[in-house]
């Protein structure tokens, strides 16, 4: 079965105003956001794609634009499933106000019991996701090869509920997983069980220094010891 190159969209300026942006529109990739999309098409140049799928959502579309410009024979689809969660009641309110909302906790240590007001649940969201990640592998496959490779670019909490169930974790473990903008991960499936190649893999290390560096990235890049994972994944190293 296809080899799936799992992109997060680049840094949006809902990232960096500390804003959970769910699905609220206009959300866009700021500077460094648009940079890092510009960036992509080199970092998988090596790759034969078969084909770009993304979430309808502006930032992803705007992450996959440099690469589609760079590689014109290769189709975009767009599939719904693989939209960032709907958080409901929660979309556009800054995340430090979300972190005392009694939910969070729910969120942070028993996500498949999580539903967001007015919004769905995170086991919804990981079945959704599921559910497409198999339906794009099995219309790769027949339409290119069992060796076939293919983008998706998608959000943070859909990538990390990917990954879970990739390698079989339950979700609740899922928050233990980081993906940074525009870091990608690769999935190998096979008739029997995926392989986790790449996980948030952006080539910069900067994210991993400490704090207290003058070469460290800012507060917020990773997670610091007995942090709340950043719902819908963070800002990543500034």
């Amino acid at each position: 079965m296809p080899t799936l190159i799992l992109v997060r969209h680049g840094r949006s300026t809902a990232n960096t105003a500390g804003v959970l942006a769910g699905r609220t529109p206009g959300v866009a990739l700021d500077e460094r956001g648009a940079a890092q999309a510009a960036a992509l098409p080199g970092r998988l140049a090596g790759l034969p794609l078969a084909a770009a799928v993304s979430s309808p959502l502006q930032r992803c579309r705007e992450t996959l634009r440099p690469l589609l410009a760079a590689r014109p024979g290769l189709e975009l689809h767009t599939e719904e499933r693989i939209s960032e969660c709907d958080y409901g009641d929660w979309s556009g309110r800054k995340l430090a106000e979300l972190a005392d909302e009694p939910l969070m906790g729910v969120v942070q240590q028993h996500p498949s019991a999580a539903a967001f007001p007015g919004g769905e649940s995170m086991r919804g969201m990981q079945a959704r996701a599921v559910d497409a990640v198999r339906d794009w592998n099995a219309r790769v496959e027949a339409g290119h090869g069992e060796d076939a490779v293919y983008v998706m670019c998608s959000h943070g909490d859909i990538i990390k509920a990917l990954v879970a169930d990739a390698l079989g974790m339950h979700l609740d473990l899922f928050q233990r997983i980081h993906a940074d903008p525009c870091s990608v991960t690769a999935i190998r499936y096979t008739r029997l069980r995926p392989f986790l190649l790449r996980l948030g893999d952006t080539g910069d290390l900067a994210a991993l220094a400490p704090r207290e560096h003058p070469g460290a990235a800012e507060p917020g890049a990773r997670p610091a010891a007995d942090a709340d994972a950043a719902v819908g994944g963070g800002a990543g190293a500034r």
